[in-house]
């Protein structure tokens, strides 16, 4: 790890950043005890030394509390120990995912402007994917700006349905998420484990997984390779109770084992993310008899509402601390303040998401006045008009992938509804698609033109891309359906 000899940043960010928190919160504990869990055991005592290490690196590059970094690190030890050191002096960290192109990531960096930025000396090759890497890290200072706000950590948002927005939280807001997830009965406590499988730059792998075990004294596990095989290798390779992390990507992943080996510590699946279909889910069940959780999020906020029994499926219970109310069929969450950052006079964002202390999800729902319980009903921008009628393309998804011949599939509008289909076998078409969905769904919710692709785009976090343009050069030509 070395720091590139470059100008170092002089002007101070303000209002400053208590780093106080991070060894209170985060670091404290019995030093001897493993933590993490990546190829080798990681103690407390080794991550404080580790965190020290970056923090003089950090500082010798120029960066001061108020300052400014990004992160441009793969899922490693290196990021974990970047992030802690620049808290710890007090600066504000954009972690930038490392599966973006160098286009992206120039962009992105020209938004945030920070003053130093932390990348890998090797970047990440393109073999097969890794749930963790061993990476070298390089510290470059760049005539960037201090922080202009007080939030501890920035993060762009997904991106799953339009431009990425720069989202920024303050350490008391990650605190205070830390607290509501350790009021939720079912999430793991002391002495036991979570194999996460989501990544730690977005926000149900960085607090749900990452802070949220080192606050509780959880050890937290990595897969070096996620695919079904490693997880369940990971899952096998301690005795604690565990809990698997994930996405609905990772229950259809390990939904396809056939046989999957005896794991009686393996005690339960959280999914945050899209909602799982009930088909997957029920298959999960049944196949490792094991409760599957949901976890309804934003990276505006963190956790906000749960179901870790799957005793209220489809509703979930808000997270304490959270108030949730459902205007004209959209889901608004109570925040003081805009967690947007964009600085562009041109986006409107911030005037459009939050107002008057209530944050639009952009999400359908509704909250029964009876139980305070809230049933997501899936992204606003699905539900579409078709001759007069309403058609929700959430809908028409789920049957179209719970479909024995479809393995995936996403369903978008523009001039009509269309769908991008996986087909599971070669010999799949869309008339045979289309005459399942013809028993299936009203003529008028059906797609009228069907593309049958070799894989569907997803984003960093696993989401399935619904952006047309993205979706266009996938694969095959289109198929159009029979007439109706």
């Amino acid at each position: 790890m070395k720091a590139a000899a470059t100008t170092p940043p002089t002007d101070l960010g303000t209002p400053p950043l208590d780093p106080s928190w991070v060894d209170e919160v985060l670091l404290r504990g019995a030093g001897a005890e493993p933590c993490l869990f990546l190829d080798e055991p990681v103690s407390r005592d080794e991550l404080r030394r580790l965190v020290g290490a970056r923090q003089a690196t950090l500082s010798a590059a120029g960066l001061r509390r108020g300052g400014s970094v990004a992160l441009c690190l793969a899922p490693s030890l290196a990021l974990v120990a970047n992030l802690l050191a620049a808290w710890r002096i007090g600066a504000q960290a954009a972690l930038l995912d490392h599966r973006l192109t160098p286009f992206e990531t120039d962009r992105a960096l020209a938004r945030l402007e920070p003053q130093v930025v932390v990348s890998a000396a090797q970047p990440v090759g393109s073999g097969p994917a890794r749930g963790f890497y061993e990476q070298q890290d390089v510290v470059t200072a760049r005539p960037g700006r201090p922080a202009r706000s007080s939030h501890a950590v920035v993060q762009l948002s997904s991106g799953s349905t339009g431009p990425s927005k720069i989202i920024g939280r303050t350490a008391a807001d990650l605190v205070a998420e830390l607290d509501r997830y350790a009021r939720i009965d079912g999430v793991p406590r002391a002495g036991e484990r979570i194999v996460s499988l989501a990544s730690m730059v977005h926000v149900l792998g960085l607090v749900g997984g990452l802070l949220h075990s080192l606050h509780a004294g959880v050890r937290l596990a990595i897969p070096r390779r996620p695919t079904a095989d490693g997880i369940l290798a990971t899952v096998a390779a301690g005795p604690e109770p565990t809990t698997l992390l994930g996405v609905p990507f990772h229950i259809e992943l390990l939904s396809w084992v056939t046989e999957p080996p005896r794991l009686p510590q393996l005690t339960g699946m959280t999914t945050g993310g899209e909602l799982v279909r009930a088909q997957v889910h029920d298959a999960f069940v049944d196949r490792y008899g094991i409760r599957l959780g949901s976890m309804y999020g934003m990276t505006e906020v963190g956790v906000i509402a749960t179901d870790l029994f799957g005793a209220h499926r489809p509703e979930l219970t808000p997270a304490p601390g959270i108030t949730l109310r459902s205007v004209d069929g959209e889901l608004l969450i109570a925040r003081e303040q805009s967690p947007y950052l964009d600085h562009d006079p041109s986006d409107a964002t911030a005037a459009t998401r939050w107002a008057d202390g209530w944050l639009r999800t952009k999400d359908g729902g509704a909250v029964d006045p009876d139980t305070g319980r809230v049933r997501v009903l899936g992204r606003l921008d699905s539900q579409v008009s078709i001759g007069g009628l309403k058609v929700d393309l959430t809908e028409v998804e789920h049957t179209l992938a719970a479909l024995p011949e479809v393995a995936a599939a996403v369903v978008v509008f523009g001039t009509s509804i269309e769908a991008y289909v996986v087909p599971r076998d070669t010999g799949a078409t869309s008339a045979r698609i289309e005459a399942q969905l013809t028993e299936r769904l009203a003529a008028y919710k059906r797609p009228r033109l069907i593309h049958l692709v070799d894989r569907l785009p997803r984003t960093a976090t696993g989401k399935l891309v619904r952006d047309r343009t993205a979706l266009s050069g996938a694969g095959r030509p289109p198929q159009t359906p029979t007439a109706q």
